[in-house]
């Protein structure tokens, strides 16, 4: 019923677009929901470990000390973008603003990103939301993100097969143990992956990581044999600055 619910969304944005030509969310300028100029604003990652994609001082490509010591069990989380200004009011408006028409730019572009960044997945699933959450937003922001990225990258896209069953608590107020804790055991896999070996998790911020791992150990304990995940953003630690994407 709610993916109905966005589906009916998408339709009546198309058909908006169609009548009154959009304007860039970022600078109102008429065209596109996203212009060129605000696109190359966007702040890009830069160089960042291949594991977490949290940031390195050096080239790309490396390892840093957390993913060197213990390494998480995704192959590799791929963010063409921090978590900074203009990108966090794109994603906020999309999320908690009901903007779904922001997904069809943003996925599509972040697809792009994605795919450059190594082999393609057999299979994209979104990060699921418990049932209630869903219910009082009335969609998937990872899952509208993911519907564009697959429709681009003509990939399969898998919404209902990860499942939230413990409606957790935010992430953001809770320390490192805290939030282990806060996910473990909080998802299921509603079928078998019979035959799929590389899958793609689709999220729009990651921030510490702990829910795509809880995911990913899901995953490897179904028998898939390599887990990325796809993230627009990658928070960022504190001192750590967004710089604006090169052109």
């Amino acid at each position: 019923m709610v993916d109905g619910e966005g589906r009916w969304q998408r339709l009546l944005a198309g058909l908006l677009d169609w009548l009154l030509p959009p304007a860039c969310a970022l600078c109102e300028a008429p065209g596109a929901l996203l212009c060129p100029p605000c696109l190359a604003e966007l702040p890009a990652l830069g160089p960042a470990c291949r594991r977490c994609a949290l940031p390195l001082p050096a080239d790309p490509g490396g390892l840093c000390g957390p993913c060197l010591r213990r390494s998480p069990p995704f192959e590799a989380l791929v963010a063409p973008f921090a978590y900074g200004p203009p990108l966090d009011r794109l994603l906020q408006a999309l999320k908690y603003g009901g903007r779904l028409e922001l997904a069809r730019p943003l996925g599509e572009r972040l697809a792009v990103s994605w795919l450059a960044a190594g082999p393609p997945p057999e299979l994209l699933l979104p990060v699921p939301l418990h049932p209630r959450r869903l219910r009082q937003r009335g969609f998937n922001q990872a899952l509208e993100l993911a519907r564009a990225a697959a429709r681009r990258a003509g990939l399969p896209l898998a919404p209902h097969l990860l499942r939230r069953i413990r409606d957790t608590l935010p992430q953001a107020a809770l320390d490192a143990r805290a939030r282990r804790a806060n996910v473990r055991g909080a998802f299921v896999l509603a079928a078998g992956l019979e035959g799929v070996r590389r899958v793609a998790l689709v999220d729009d911020v990651v921030t510490t990581g702990h829910t795509v791992a809880e995911l990913a150990r899901l995953l490897r304990r179904a028998g898939v044999e390599e887990v990325r995940v796809w993230a627009a953003a990658r928070a960022l630690p504190p001192r750590v600055p967004a710089g604006p994407a090169p052109c």
